[in-house]
């Protein structure tokens, strides 16, 4: 694609202890391209004692470029040595990430020997399991780019398949096939089916590009990144899965995503499978999802999962489907935080962020979205659905957009949401056309402390459902009936992108208090009493 506005805009300033997005630019952290080992000035010993063999290493395969029979042999021998599997120990060249979310961090293990440099591999298919407190891994060793695992229109270039405790880190991952609507493809997909509950998942630092699989997302979906539970005859389950510091471009159809056969509960009647079982100690975070053709990423059947810190820009991008930049499924008490999220393509949803069937007590906050074509954020319960007590707070949301009715930049459709909260994020847009919220019927969600400034030529509310309170409103048409702690003033940006508050502004110290609020804004200052209003809590600049 062209360079558009998502890619030269500065995102609004954050405090030194949150991270700083600027438009082209990583979020700070270790960088995972190959080669970034070196540039950290990370040590990794020399070749390491060679471990016993163990079942399962998979079809791989070194092309050798013009060597003769003898020498392709050696080298064949060579490798498979190489990718034997053993437990992994504490290295010395990596530390714990001081954010690892709520869970903690997972144990470091030192991956099993994969030389790098640039080592072709086809497929990557253990059979073996590793052990609590023990892991197996595999990963790369030695100076130069990440090993190469390319699958070649396989299923997955990495399948781990009914096992667990295992480690990914620092592998070139990709599945590029003949062009199809219909072979399921992945970088990396690990899977269950009728296993059980499967313990201790990490990949780190792992880069999957170019998978083009079909535009399928459940129950056996394609994509970059995925952990899927499949079967009907046994409950099972993922617990314990990190996905830190890894980059996903150009795949189909999803970026990271997670999927589940056992959905049934009662706030997903008619879910799938006969019980609930849920994926837990869930943690994405650091990674960048750029070019996928869906979702960017998606947690479905989870309880307690954090997705934070992470990049993801360009989604929907080739997909008949409906996508979203980052949300959730029949999952609660998700934590989304500190994600940005840009170019999402289309309106067939294409919203940064998604509030959807079976949402309970999940929180979106301190989350920067631009320039998505689809809005900012989507509130759509499935039918038969329980979507409860959800929370939308300290977010700030420039030049997002949707000119298909009944969409606009904040969408409230489907079947209805209860007890939702929207309050203290600002929302801003430049683009004509788009209404500013709009509803086609459910209610269920107030907006409170919200800052709406409307394009120049106005941006109208398209919603008589919902309930509203003490916003502020900029350039829109009318204001939604009952809010009666309204103003209707110019918030005073400090520029149209950096939407802090200048000293003056009319949203200072405008709000009312939100019990059980945050107790920090999205820049990092604390929320006074009584609170502005939107997602800026400072003294005014």
């Amino acid at each position: 694609m062209g360079t558009s506005p998502s890619a030269c805009r500065t995102a609004p300033q954050r405090p030194r202890d949150t991270p700083r997005y600027r438009k082209g630019r990583e979020h700070a952290g270790p960088s995972t391209h190959p080669g970034a080992a070196e540039q950290r000035g990370r040590h990794r010993p020399d070749r390491p004692r060679r471990p016993r063999r163990a079942a399962g290493t998979g079809d791989t395969r070194r092309h050798a470029a013009g060597a003769g029979s003898a020498h392709r042999h050696h080298l064949l021998r060579r490798l498979r040595r190489r990718l034997r599997l053993r437990p992994g120990y504490q290295p010395r060249d990596r530390l714990a990430h001081p954010q690892e979310g709520e869970h903690g961090p997972l144990p470091a293990r030192r991956p099993d020997p994969l030389p790098a440099g640039h080592h072709l591999y086809r497929h990557l298919r253990p059979t073996a399991s590793g052990a609590a407190g023990a892991p197996l891994a595999a990963g790369a060793y030695g100076s130069g780019a990440a090993p190469r695992i390319a699958g070649a229109g396989a299923r997955a270039a990495v399948l781990l398949d009914n096992v667990q405790h295992w480690e990914l880190r620092d592998l070139d991952v990709t599945d590029t096939g003949p062009a199809t609507t219909t072979e399921r493809r992945a970088g990396i997909l690990v899977r269950l089916h009728d296993f059980g509950t499967g313990h201790h998942y990490l990949v780190d630092g792992v880069t999957v590009h170019d998978v083009n699989g079909a535009d399928v997302k459940d129950p056996d979906p394609s994509g970059g990144i995925l952990f899927a539970v499949q079967g009907s005859a046994k409950p099972s389950r993922f617990d314990g899965v990190t996905v830190r510091h890894s980059s996903v471009r150009h795949t189909d159809r999803t970026g990271i995503g997670t999927s589940s056969t056992w959905g049934r509960r009662p706030e997903h009647p008619n879910g799938p499978g006969t019980a609930f079982a849920p994926i837990t100690r869930l943690s994405v975070h650091h990674n960048t999802v750029r070019d996928v053709g869906g979702d960017g990423i998606v947690v479905q059947n989870a309880v307690g999962a954090r997705v934070e810190h992470n990049r993801v820009d360009g989604f929907n991008i080739r997909s008949g489907g409906y996508n979203a930049g980052v949300w959730a499924w029949n999952s609660d008490a998700v934590r989304y935080q500190f994600n940005e999220v840009s170019g999402g393509h289309g309106t067939r949803d294409s919203m940064a962020y998604d509030l959807d069937g079976g949402n309970n007590g999940n929180v979106y906050q301190y989350n920067y979205s631009h320039d998505n074509e689809g809005g900012f954020l989507l509130i759509c319960n499935g039918e038969g659905m329980t979507s409860d007590r959800n929370t939308v707070r300290y977010n700030v949301s420039v030049d997002d957009r949707n000119t298909a009715p009944p969409y606009g930049v904040i969408s409230v459709v489907c079947g209805p949401a209860t007890r939702t909260l929207v309050h203290n994020n600002t929302v801003t847009t430049r683009f004509p056309g788009t209404a500013m919220v709009s509803s086609n019927g459910p209610g269920g969600v107030t907006f409170r402390n919200n800052v709406f400034a409307g394009a120049p030529a106005g941006s109208p509310f398209a919603d008589t459902h919902n309930a509203y309170d003490h916003n502020l409103y900029a350039r829109t048409p009318g204001i939604p009936a009952g809010d009666t702690g309204a103003v209707r003033a110019d918030p005073l940006f400090v520029t149209p992108d950096d939407v802090r508050l200048r000293a003056g502004s009319p949203a200072l110290g405008a709000g009312v208090r939100v019990p059980g609020g945050a107790a920090r804004d999205f820049y990092g200052n604390p929320v006074p009493d009584p609170p502005n209003i939107g997602a800026d809590q400072g003294p005014g600049k």
